[in-house]
């Protein structure tokens, strides 16, 4: 899959070895501009709507956190590249896909470009084809404790479960049911079946999934049109359902 990608980093000479690095040992990156500074970076991104950005921290009028506080809602990967260990964690925070220490070590560079044509596939494959699958209903039924006994419920009819501190909420297609469980017991109790933790909150059904929406994490809708968001952390084992 060929990525399409830019460069922000105010030092020409970086710039330079990145490029020709990334010609030479990553054949599937094709680099679409250059940007020196935040504002230039900004505008270069509004221009070619990459799939990747290396992207350095320490430029000239702010940081790669300043532009990226910016772009709340980006379906690029960012690949951190910088001299400076000590922004690992900021960068971890900002959903970065791979932190790069200067000099580059090409066999990271390689490992970095892999790692995000791994995700940027997997996304483009639930573009391609309908996610929902009619044919791959999960059977079995599950008990939901209630003042008054129990309610029982066939798992395919479940959409999603949202936590609510300790209650979770039980949402099928008209109905909902808030049971005095956390979403900790949901997740272990249907374990066995095509249930995906997409975010703190939420773990959702995967056969009623009918689109994913790119970001940061990026969102699922479920077939009652309602969308629900998926951490960033989550996004790889949620595509892995779909390749």
């Amino acid at each position: 899959m060929m990525l399409k990608a830019v460069i922000i980093e105010d030092e020409s000479s970086s710039r330079e070895i990145l490029r020709n690095y990334l010609a030479k040992y990553c054949k599937n990156v094709n680099v679409l501009g250059e940007a020196a500074s935040v504002k230039e970076g900004l505008e270069l991104l509004a221009q070619t709507h990459p799939d990747l950005v290396f992207l350095d921290v320490e430029m000239p009028f702010g940081n790669a956190f300043d532009l990226l506080d910016q772009l709340p809602e980006r379906s690029f990967e960012t690949v951190f590249v910088t001299a400076y260990n000590s922004y690992a964690l900021e960068a971890l925070n900002n959903h970065a896909a791979y932190y790069l220490m200067k000099p580059i070590n090409i066999d990271e560079l390689i490992k970095s470009v892999s790692y995000v044509t791994e995700i940027k596939e997997k996304e483009n494959a639930l573009e391609n084809r309908i996610l929902k699958s009619k044919l791959n209903k999960a059977e079995g039924k599950i008990t939901l404790p209630q003042q008054d006994g129990f309610q029982v419920l066939n798992i395919s009819e479940i959409l999603y479960c949202k936590a609510d501190d300790n209650y979770t909420e039980i949402f099928l297609e008209n109905k909902k049911f808030v049971v005095s469980k956390t979403l900790k017991y949901f997740e272990e109790a249907l374990a066995d079946y095509p249930f995906a933790r997409i975010h703190k909150s939420y773990l959702v059904n995967v056969n009623e999934v009918i689109k994913y929406r790119k970001g940061k994490g990026g969102s699922v809708i479920v077939s009652n049109g309602k969308e629900l968001l998926v951490s960033a952390s989550k996004k790889k084992q949620l595509l892995s359902y779909f390749e």
